[in-house]
Formats: structure tokens, sequence, C-alpha cells
């Protein structure tokens, strides 16, 4: 049985260890949420390097063999940082442009995101992939981070948070909307209804998870990082109050 660190600035990385453990079930996770720095899409990336070395630091007195950076701002920031580091593989978040350019009909789609992943290398050199081919859009979800965290995935507050940043790129035409923060997932349902309500019904959202979950087990696979069945469990880790971080794994 393998032991696999997953972190995130918060509660959002649930929504890929949701998906990881549906393709790995007898595996041991431990999942640490770095509330008490959340958010991290305005910190610098030397400070999100420093985070990162100290929860590193802590995966691996815990046995951890393989870490996954279930947060699109820390993987922009510190994966590369880390690989050169530390002797463990690391995972990080992949930008899903290539599936919204191939699936767009209107040719634009449209990315939401952090202000730190938007700047980011590994966003950057993705989108110059693909903008010759389709129009790309960015916006970031102002408050997103925070509607998650504190639990209001819904209702008109959360409407209107949604809203704010979504018409945006809805108005410039995107049919396909690449969610480039693994909190972001956790608010699916409400950026459906409030896209229906904008007339936009057939507006698709792409989540990255499943991509990172089957990275995953390519890794392990290369590295012969044992994927057999033994006692499975989750352990729950954080920086700060654990209440979010229990409120929302009830949730999944």
């Amino acid at each position: 049985m393998a032991t696999i660190g997953i972190m995130d600035s918060g509660v959002g990385g649930l929504s890929v260890f949701r998906e990881i453990r549906k393709q790995l079930p007898g595996e041991h996770f431990i999942y640490f949420s770095d509330n008490a720095h959340c958010p991290y899409g305005e910190k610098t990336p030397e400070y999100i390097r420093k985070r990162l070395d100290e929860i590193t630091t802590l995966f691996l007195s815990r046995g951890v063999d393989v870490m996954v950076l279930a947060c699109n701002t820390a993987t922009a920031a510190a994966v590369e940082y880390l690989r050169q580091k530390y002797d463990i593989p690391f995972i990080g978040m992949e930008p899903a442009v290539k599936p919204a350019a191939l699936g767009t009909r209107t040719r634009v789609i449209g990315v939401l995101a952090t202000a730190g992943t938007l700047k980011g290398s590994k966003y950057l050199n993705t989108k110059g992939r693909f903008e010759d081919q389709v129009t790309i859009v960015e916006q970031v979800g102002k408050g997103f981070v925070e509607l998650v965290e504190k639990g209001m995935l819904n209702g008109p507050e959360a409407e209107a948070v949604v809203k704010e940043s979504l018409k945006p790129l809805l108005d410039a035409g995107a049919d396909r909307i690449v969610l480039g923060c693994t909190h972001y997932p956790f608010l699916l349902e409400t950026l459906r209804k409030v896209a229906a309500g904008l007339g936009h019904p057939e507006v698709q959202f792409i989540d990255p998870a499943p991509a990172v979950a089957t990275r995953l087990i390519q890794v392990m696979e290369q590295e012969r990082i044992s994927k057999e069945d033994g006692d499975p469990r989750t352990e729950l880790l954080s920086s700060g109050d654990k209440s979010a971080l229990l409120r929302t794994f009830s949730l999944i």
C-alpha cells in the first residue's frame, strides 16, 4: 500500500482527492489543508515555495511516497522547485486548455483561475500552444475560494459572486470554460445555474481532476510505487481551524 500526500491551500484539493480515491481506493491518503495561509492566489512564489517546503517535510516525516499538489497556484509556483529538491515524485495540476480548445464550437474558451495561476509559466506555456487556434479569455474567480472555504456553495450570495466573474467569459462567446483552481468544482452547480440564467445553458465547465488522477497512476506505475490493497485510510491535517476541512470532506 502506498502513502499518497495531497495538499492544497484549503479544501479545494478535495475535488482532486475525490477523483484519486475513485481510481485508487486501496491506498493510504494524507490530505493537508494549508488554510491558515489561504488563499494562495495573491501570494508571492517565494512565499508559496516556503510553505511547500514545510508541508513536504511534514509529509516525508509521515512516509509519503508520492505527493500531489492539488492546487494550481502551488503547482505554478513550486512544482519544478520541489522536483529538483526532493527525491519523491510530485504531481501537479495541468491547465485543461487542450480539451477545452478541442471541444469548443464557438472557437472561444474561457479560463477561470487565480491570479497566480494565470501568471504561472505552466499555464502560459499551455496557453501558447493553443492561442493561435482559439481565442482564450481569462478571468480571476474573485471570491470563489472564500465561498468554498466558508461552505457557501449555493444561494443568492454565491450566485452573485459567481456571476461577476463568469459573465465576462460568456459575453465573450466562451462555450467551454476551464476551472483553473481546485476550489472551483465545488461551485459547479452554481456555475451552471448562473450560466443558464444568463442564457448560456449549453456552456461546459472542464474539471482537470480526473486527468490528474490518471497521471498519478501512470507515475506510480513508472516508479514502481505499490498500488496493492492494504488498509485504506485517510488522514486529514490542516494548518488552521479544521472545521471547513471536515465539513467539505463530508460532502465527498
